[in-house]
């Protein structure tokens, strides 16, 4: 079987990235308009996962959180990057797990980055604990890269390499 052409690759990948990110702000927005979960802060859902809220001004574990206005657009800038060639690299992989995976670390990463322009912050609200020891608190969008990350790293190890 064929892969798709690069051009059919980008419109796939960039459908499902765009249904990653919609998933991803659908529950934000849920979160802060029907939970009101800005307002009550914390919603214990089971013995081991609670619902708190939190404004994420940086990265991953809340690195690089300065909170200013240029380190803001400066991650604003970095993700609109990031996504490009990730775009770029999804068009030219021949494998699909590798092209699922870049589809759904563009769509966290849009996800994300919606929060930043709209809110300044991302929206953090899954936290996972067990016996007094609390995971970071993360999103959907989060859960999407990471999926991706590990779609990538199979990919990569079981797949055909790059036509670039």
């Amino acid at each position: 079987m064929q892969a798709p052409e690069p051009s059919s690759r980008l419109q796939n990948g960039l459908a499902l990235a765009a249904v990653t990110a919609g998933l991803d702000q659908t529950s934000k927005w849920a979160i802060m308009h029907i939970l009101d979960l800005e307002t009550l802060r914390r919603i214990e859902i089971l013995p081991f996962l609670d619902f708190a809220f939190i404004w994420n001004y940086g990265i991953s574990y809340g690195l690089f959180s300065s909170g200013s206005e240029a380190a803001r657009w400066l991650l604003i800038s970095l993700t609109l990057g990031v996504t490009v060639y990730l775009a770029r690299a999804m068009m030219t992989t021949p494998g699909p797990f590798t092209r699922l995976g870049y589809a759904l670390i563009i769509g966290g990463a849009l996800g994300n980055l919606a929060d930043r322009i709209i809110h300044g912050a991302v929206v953090d609200f899954v936290s996972l604990h067990y016996a007094g020891y609390y995971w970071y608190v993360f999103n959907l969008a989060d859960i999407w890269i990471s999926f991706g990350v590990v779609l990538l790293i199979w990919g990569f190890w079981r797949e055909p390499a790059s036509e670039a």
